[in-house]
């Protein structure tokens, strides 16, 4: 879709919200939830087929990541997975679906300011979120995305029956998108190849938030790192161990937004836009490199100590935002 396409539906989009915003969301949660589906876990899809998205568009859903939302669904079949700070310490995940369109992704959760930036590198994604606080949401759907809550996409959505609620909002990709758009969505700025001379060997990494952490175990087996969540292995209901090829800690800085949770926590800004070091593990080894988004309308360049593209190894790419050392 062209700039002019896109900024049309952009004027069209905010104008409609300005007529639907009668009721406000309370953060993390929906206005109105989806009807549950209790024939079966992961739902039946939807005989009326998805809405038009923009040519191109990959699907990008936040994912709660709370030890009441696992194990989640969908998280192997994603290209990219980032994983950000939020309120309180604890962790979010954001699963971008270019390649593959799995049945059922979940729990979805609440959308942050910072999303809009990191989604920026991408071409009018569509974004699944259960809703966001009521400050946020025009900017959410004045940002050049195809913004889908339950509230525009209500026949995406549904409400699981194995756990409570909000723990149990799941998406049906299918009924937002008619396939998926393929690698070429994939505009992050990612290199593939193969890795650089050195390196360190690491048969494990841990990377702590203040009330969470993310630890990735080398398998030689699986020619990934086995991921597990506040110390206990990420399994998905179907049975999978989700297991990236690359996995890139990225030091950068976090702040307080202007925006904070129903407790009064203020919302962490995960800044993607601007410079600093990054470790990059694939092959069982540890890679020194730098990062470098110079706007947000751009993807994240890599680079090894030896000034050469940090390539990554073929497959899922986990990206853990740390904040950077003052």
């Amino acid at each position: 879709m062209g700039r002019s396409a896109r900024t049309r539906r952009t004027t069209l989009t905010a104008a409609l919200v300005a007529v639907t915003m009668t009721v406000s969301l309370t953060a993390g949660c929906t206005r109105h939830g989806p009807a549950d589906d209790a024939h079966a876990p992961h739902g039946t899809p939807s005989p009326t087929g998805p809405a038009a998205p923009a040519d191109g568009s990959l699907l990008a859903v936040k994912i709660d990541n709370v030890p009441a939302a696992r194990p989640q669904t969908g998280l192997d079949a994603a290209d990219v997975v980032y994983a950000e700070q939020v309120e309180g310490g604890l962790s979010r995940l954001m699963a971008v679906y270019a390649t593959t369109l799995p049945k059922t992704v979940g729990p979805v959760r609440s959308a942050r300011e910072s999303d809009l930036e990191l989604l920026r590198q991408f071409d009018e994604p569509t974004l699944a979120f259960s809703g966001a606080q009521r400050k946020l949401l025009p900017l959410i759907h004045q940002a050049p995305v195809r913004a889908e809550s339950p509230d525009e996409a209500t026949d995406a959505y549904y409400r699981g029956t194995d756990r409570a609620a909000p723990h149990n909002l799941y998406l049906h990709p299918a009924r937002l998108l008619p396939a998926a758009p393929g690698k070429a969505a994939l505009t992050n700025g990612f290199r593939y190849g193969p890795a650089p001379s050195g390196g360190t060997p690491e048969s494990a990494r841990t990377v702590r938030y203040p009330s969470a952490r993310f630890t990735f175990t080398w398998s030689a087996g699986r020619g990934g790192w086995l991921v597990a969540m506040d110390g206990t292995p990420t399994v998905t209901t179907d049975g999978v161990r989700p297991a990236p090829a690359t996995v890139v800690v990225q030091y950068v800085k976090i702040r307080a937004s202007q925006y904070h949770d129903a407790l009064g926590n203020s919302t962490p800004y995960t800044e993607t836009v601007g410079s600093g070091k990054a470790e990059v593990l694939r092959d069982g080894r540890s890679f020194d490199a730098t990062w470098s988004r110079p706007s947000a309308t751009e993807g994240t360049a890599f680079t090894a100590v030896d000034g050469s593209p940090m390539n990554f190894a073929t497959g899922q790419v986990w990206v853990v935002f740390a904040e950077a050392p003052s």
